[in-house]
């Protein structure tokens, strides 16, 4: 008893002097817990899966959009610290997540980005906590965490009209209904409405949330829509591809055209000039959603909140132009 206090570090009624012997014979021995048989026991693994459906058409999107690697970052970090781990995956579109949950012995879950439809039904049934990330799914049922990204379409398309913006272009992912893509083009569209600005369907280039969607749409604006002075990019990997498009036929940004982008990953801060992102603190984002896991998994509090909306700010940096100090 004495030796599983001190290795399972419940060693506040030992003495130092045992403590001390216990490690020693530890370290002498080579002993490595045996966490299988341990979480049979205590049918605790200490696990906790992150599931990323794969929502766009090529397989290797899992990592390659430094959102994920900066809210993976997040979670793990604070996982870690809580003397937990981290099972990841991708999840592809045709693929059931029961079989991924139910196959990894989990502690808990966090989804991120999923949508009510089909297999979310199921997904009930499955007798541990889980945590939603950027879904817009209300039941209830889950933990949810997310921004307002309605809103945040409507800041980032405000602050571009009050430097004197009127021809505003949106490059955004796909418009699915009730996802972060529409809500953030939907903002748009609110902040050109109270402005009296008409709203141009020529304007909208939807695609995916990847850097090449950032060049193409580039391109297109340069070729079809002249009169655009200002683009606002849904995600930051967008705008840094707009941005490539935009030098590479000698546009100046922001002198001939402004870009805001959103999230404020790091590569807001390499692209140049640096660019004007709404932030959404997507590392401390991550630790936010391991600490509400951790916290239902401590205590069957139902004071704990299942919905969390966090703050969200635009970052002036160098890419948008202000007309309205020209005139």
């Amino acid at each position: 008893m004495t030796v599983s206090n001190v290795i399972n570090k419940r060693s506040s009624k030992v003495s130092a002097d045992t403590v001390t012997k216990i490690e020693k014979a530890i370290e002498e021995l080579g002993y490595v817990p045996d966490y299988s048989a341990r979480s049979l026991v205590s049918k605790k693994s200490k696990m906790i899966g992150v599931i990323i459906p794969q929502t766009e058409t090529h397989k290797q999107f899992l990592l390659e959009n430094p959102f994920y690697s900066e809210i993976v970052s997040g979670i793990e970090s604070k996982l870690r610290e809580k003397n937990y781990y981290m099972m990841l995956t991708g999840v592809d579109k045709d693929s059931n997540y029961l079989d991924v949950l139910i196959n990894w012995n989990l502690d808990a879950a966090i989804i991120l980005g999923i949508y009510q439809e089909g297999f979310y039904e199921q997904l009930k049934k499955i007798n541990i906590p889980v945590l939603l990330i950027d879904s817009y799914i209300n039941d209830g049922f889950f933990y949810n965490l997310g921004i307002d990204d309605l809103y945040g379409g409507y800041i980032a398309t405000k602050y571009l009209i009050e430097k004197g913006h009127q021809d505003i272009a949106i490059i955004t992912g796909h418009l699915k209904k009730e996802g972060v893509a529409e809500k953030r083009f939907l903002g748009y569209k609110k902040a050109l409405d109270e402005a009296g600005i008409p709203f141009n369907i020529n304007y909208v280039y939807a695609d995916s949330v990847s850097y090449e969607c950032g060049i193409t749409a580039g391109q297109k604006i340069i070729e079809e829509c002249q009169a655009v002075t200002a683009v606002f990019a849904t995600a930051d990997l967008i705008a840094a591809g707009a941005i490539a498009s935009f030098h590479a036929a000698d546009i100046k940004v922001p002198d001939d055209i402004s870009i805001i982008g959103f999230d404020n990953l790091s590569i807001s801060k390499m692209t140049y000039p640096l660019l004007t992102t709404v932030d959404q603190k997507i590392f401390e984002k991550g630790m936010k959603a391991a600490n509400i896991l951790m916290d239902t998994l401590k205590s069957s509090n139902s004071k704990i909140e299942k919905s969390v909306i966090l703050d969200i700010e635009i970052i002036e940096r160098n890419s948008v132009k202000n007309m309205k100090s020209k005139r």
